[in-house]
């Protein structure tokens, strides 16, 4: 059965910056980058920690917890929209594998897209091309 895995928060709320360990021992960071024109808007970035993964975050693991990784980054992101809900545009890049193109949606991107309803409702409109995903409030 999937889980969700302790979340390490950042000390000063504002910072966007969170921690995870797997069952595996695999640590993850789990950022939101505010942009410096736009403060409403950040961009969400995660990847594995380890050095035994030679600081390559973006690495593919295959330990068999990305069903536990991925409910834990959605768990992360819910929580980070709760502590700011002023944020207009969430943004994700997904980091093409060696076998892939930015062109065309990356396996990353595929993934990602599967747990975007589980962080944003239809409060949101949800714009992907390539290796980019651009997730943006609804005007009221």
């Amino acid at each position: 059965m999937p889980k969700i895995y302790p979340v390490e928060f950042p000390a000063i709320p504002s910072a966007g910056v969170y921690y995870f360990n797997t069952d595996n021992n695999i640590r993850y960071e789990v950022r939101f980058g505010r942009k410096e024109t736009d403060l409403l808007s950040v961009s969400i970035v995660f990847g594995v920690l380890n050095e035994e993964y030679e600081g390559e975050e973006y690495v593919i693991t295959n330990k068999g917890e990305v069903f536990n990784v991925m409910l834990t980054i959605v768990e992360i992101v819910n929580i980070f929209k709760d502590r700011h809900p002023n944020i207009r545009l969430y943004e994700f890049t997904g980091e093409p594998a060696k076998d892939e193109t930015i062109d065309l949606p990356t396996k990353r991107i595929k993934l990602f897209r599967r747990y975007i309803p589980m962080m944003f409702d239809n409060n949101w409109d949800i714009y992907t091309k390539g290796s980019y995903v651009k997730i943006t409030r609804k005007q009221d």
